[in-house]
């Protein structure tokens, strides 16, 4: 089955945490799993603090579709303001392999 992995780093917004980005993301949480082929979402924290922010989707095409809309259709979104905008490194890439429990 094709998929794709989109995988976006960055550091969270000064005097902010990990519960406080996770609570920002409510409405993105609710418009992705409205995207064609979205599949899962997984948000980690690394040791030094930076952000791990990682989607599955269908093809790579669905992901990028997305990426292209994100900013216009959530531009309310109060995430935004919660990421360090020059730390975001995105981006996205077809499975080539994949292990399953």
């Amino acid at each position: 089955m094709p998929s794709a992995l989109e995988i976006t780093t960055f550091k969270i917004a000064k005097g902010l945490g990990i519960k406080d980005f996770i609570a920002a993301n409510a409405n993105i949480d609710a418009w992705l799993k409205r995207q064609k082929g979205f599949q899962s979402r997984h948000i980690a924290e690394l040791e030094d603090g930076s952000i791990v922010d990682m989607l599955i989707w269908s093809s790579a095409a669905n992901g990028r579709d997305a990426a292209s809309s994100i900013m216009e259709e959530t531009a309310d979104s109060p995430v935004h303001a919660a990421i360090n905008q020059r730390s975001v490194v995105w981006r996205i890439a077809e499975v080539r392999h994949c292990v399953l429990a």
